[in-house]
């Protein structure tokens, strides 16, 4: 039951008796499977929350989920010390306590946990960060334009679904650049939203996935690149993608309710890597944060940039991407004209975020003319390839 409900401990042997080795058990609502029980407890997107679930309550994946029954969940009950969430589980992982500290806040914003774990003393751990994360894919099939350069390596990235995972490194020109790709919203804001033949389309959506379709084109390139809000979608060839709230952060961390802490979310795990990565030698690193814009039906919008007030690289960056994606219209769309812009703005994620940051409007999605920018497929991938083009020219 959702809202503040009473959830059942339980102990469980592992050899010895162990008073922190304890489950949290469940009951299904009206309508409930499998995968929308864990959904809801933030935890299907993970292959081992999902398998774990299937064998602590021997179930198959095709079994029914009975109404007013208990359930196992794939979720370790603690007991916070007051201290910390590292001593509390034994582990000195600090991203990891992180990790958890966020999945409880989550649940308390959703009123799945009736209090926060200071007060009650109740620490809730998922099984993915115990057993690991591996975020499960669905199945996907898209059209990628083809490149004939030598083949150095092929690697495999699972985020980019079972047809595109395989990536063939082509050339070094990247290697040594280090890119943090992050896509406008998800979660529990799907972000801009209007109705197209009868369903939904969700800026988080498409903005995801021409994000992922960037991030492989850089990292064809021998880029260094993080995804920082990631799906379990991959990229998708479907002009209508399905709107959904699973999307959870580089980690794990499921994303807030609260808009302002989601923004601190995302700045913290970049300007986290990008000290790290400094550390490390790195020092060109840089940000791009894809949104879709939303204005009345009849406004069309071409691609615009923004850099924060006052950086000259910022400036830079925003006015290499925007004559790049100029020339390409020129080249392939001959019977307009481009109206893009550059401008300033004081946004949470040009201001608060360590790598030079240029946040992208890929058009406005109410609009008729602009959702061809975003429905199309091909389209999708030549804003992709067009976007990467622009990062490079950056290096010039």
């Amino acid at each position: 039951m959702v809202g503040k409900i009473k959830y059942v401990l339980f102990f469980i042997l592992l050899g010895s008796f162990n008073l922190k080795a304890q489950n949290v058990k469940a009951k299904p609502e009206p309508g409930d499977g499998i995968e929308r029980f864990l959904s809801r407890y933030n935890l299907y997107q993970f292959s081992s929350n999902r398998d774990s679930f299937l064998k602590i309550n021997n179930l198959s994946s095709t079994d029914f989920l009975k109404m007013g029954e208990d359930y196992l969940l794939p979720i370790k009950y603690y007991t916070y010390n007051g201290k910390s969430i590292r001593t509390s589980i034994g582990d000195n992982d600090y991203e990891k306590a992180l990790r958890i500290k966020a999945y409880n806040e989550i649940l308390e914003e959703q009123n799945i946990k009736s209090k926060s774990y200071f007060k009650d003393k109740v620490l809730w751990v998922p099984y993915h960060e115990l057993f690991g994360n591996v975020i499960l894919q669905k199945d996907n099939k898209s059209v990628e334009q083809s490149d004939s350069k030598e083949i150095i390596e092929t690697r495999t990235y699972e985020i980019f679904g079972d047809k595109y995972k395989k990536v063939d490194i082509l050339s070094s020109e990247l290697k040594g650049k280090v890119y943090y790709i992050i896509s406008g919203h998800g979660g529990p804001d799907p972000g801009a939203r209007c109705q197209k033949e009868g369903v939904f389309l969700c800026e988080d959506e498409y903005a995801y996935d021409i994000s992922l379709r960037l991030a492989r084109n850089l990292i064809k390139k021998g880029a260094r690149v993080y995804i920082i809000v990631r799906d379990n979608d991959g990229i998708r060839d479907e002009r209508l993608l399905a709107c959904d709230y699973d999307e959870v952060y580089l980690g794990g961390a499921p994303l807030s309710r609260s808009q302002g802490k989601r923004l601190r979310q995302r700045g913290d795990i970049i300007n986290r890597l990008y000290n790290q990565n400094k550390n490390a030698g790195f020092t060109y690193q840089r940000a791009v944060v894809v949104h879709v814009d939303s204005r009345q039906e009849n406004q069309k919008v071409d691609l615009f940039f923004y850099h924060f007030p006052g950086s000259r690289v910022g400036y830079n960056l925003a006015e290499t991407m925007l004559k790049r994606i100029q020339t390409e219209y020129s080249e392939h769309q001959t019977n307009r004209s481009y109206t893009g812009v550059v401008k300033s703005r004081n946004l949470f994620m040009l201001r608060e975020t360590k790598p030079t940051t240029v946040y992208i409007e890929l058009g406005n999605i109410t609009n008729e003319f602009d959702q061809k920018r975003l429905l199309i497929e091909n389209n999708r991938q030549a804003l992709a390839n067009w976007l990467a083009l622009g990062l490079e020219d950056d290096l010039d």
